[in-house]
């Protein structure tokens, strides 16, 4: 099931983990499948649930930060209205969303809150992070004075996002100086509001990016996703400053852990460099993780659709009607 297609659509891009399918000039359907990527690579094992994790935990946080920035989903169009087949519409329906065809803007916008990843490296190379200078002696973890917007260009397909300066992204007008402001702005805000909500849930939003496009009137949208496991790293409230005092490594709810397994199986995506075995009882556990931020952060149980058979019951249904309203 984690090809399955719409075949009355036309799928106009396919990204690492998301289908985009057109419906007509003004909306498109994003549809997160269950693919994995890490190091900007495609895994070669999806992970069961994860496309409506995705989903779910977006619009919930669209839903939550609406207020704050409009975003890109519409009531316009319904999924029924795409969709006939009762089966098909049930996969579609838990990871998909229908938004505002939009224009999008070239750059991810890059919020940090904590010294972690690759700006701790940076910080131990050079004492700053993306060229902001931070304060002396901070630990790997450690809570940043404010959090720092380090935006990055956006790759295609296969290549590696890269960091990017405000001076470079104003000279070269990769976006103006005037919707660099707005995206700065809204950048921050939407990192307090996620992290306001994540504190009442017993979680620390650590860092996060932020995608937005621009409708045709010039106005500045949020799209793709928020504060998920892929685009976003999350710590346990609870124990942090105990963690930090003893220089502990902190408890993480995000991806970083199977980065982490990755890279300790000698793989980072570098040429040359094979993907490692994923068993049966990892993909379960990695699933597993992505369900358990899920329902701390939405503060519901998650229910998994049950795929079981089903690409085969799509496909009877629509053999059957196909014979019942166009057989001999």
């Amino acid at each position: 099931m984690n090809n399955q297609k719409i075949q009355n659509l036309e799928l106009i891009a396919q990204g690492k983990v998301r289908d985009i399918y057109a419906i007509n000039e003004d909306y498109l359907l994003i549809v997160t499948t269950d693919r994995m990527s890490a190091f900007d690579v495609v895994l070669p094992n999806p992970i069961p649930g994860k496309g409506e994790v995705l989903t779910q935990l977006s619009k919930f946080w669209f839903d939550q930060t609406q207020e704050i920035v409009p975003n890109h989903l519409t009531n316009d169009v319904s999924l029924e209205e795409i969709i006939s087949d009762p089966e098909q519409l049930a996969y579609f329906k838990n990871r998909s969303m229908i938004v505002k065809r939009l224009n999008p803007l070239p750059i991810e916008a890059v919020v940090r809150g904590y010294l972690i990843g690759s700006g701790w490296k940076d910080y131990q190379a050079t004492g700053t992070v993306c060229g902001i200078e931070l304060d002396k002696n901070l630990q790997m973890a450690s809570q940043l004075a404010e959090p720092i917007y380090t935006p990055a260009t956006k790759a295609e397909f296969g290549n590696h996002d890269e960091d990017i300066s405000k001076e470079e992204i104003i000279t070269r007008n990769i976006v103006s100086k005037k919707d660099y402001e707005v995206l700065e702005s809204y950048t921050k805000k939407l990192f307090d509001k996620g992290s306001e909500i994540a504190k009442e849930r017993g979680l620390i939003l650590v860092d996060t990016k932020y995608e937005f496009g621009k409708t045709k009137q010039g106005k500045i949208v949020l799209i793709d996703e928020i504060h998920t496991p892929d685009s976003s790293r999350y710590f346990y409230l609870k124990g942090y400053n105990e963690r930090q005092k003893n220089k502990e490594p902190q408890k993480q709810l995000s991806k970083e852990f199977l980065r982490q397994w990755l890279i300790s199986n000698n793989f980072q995506g570098l040429k040359g460099q094979v993907v490692p075995y994923m068993s049966e009882e990892y993909v379960s556990t990695v699933s597993s993780r992505y369900i358990e931020l899920y329902e701390n952060i939405a503060a519901k149980k998650f229910i998994k659709l049950d795929n079981t058979n089903l690409e085969n019951r799509i496909e009877n249904n629509i053999n059957n009607y196909l014979e019942n309203n166009f057989g001999n």
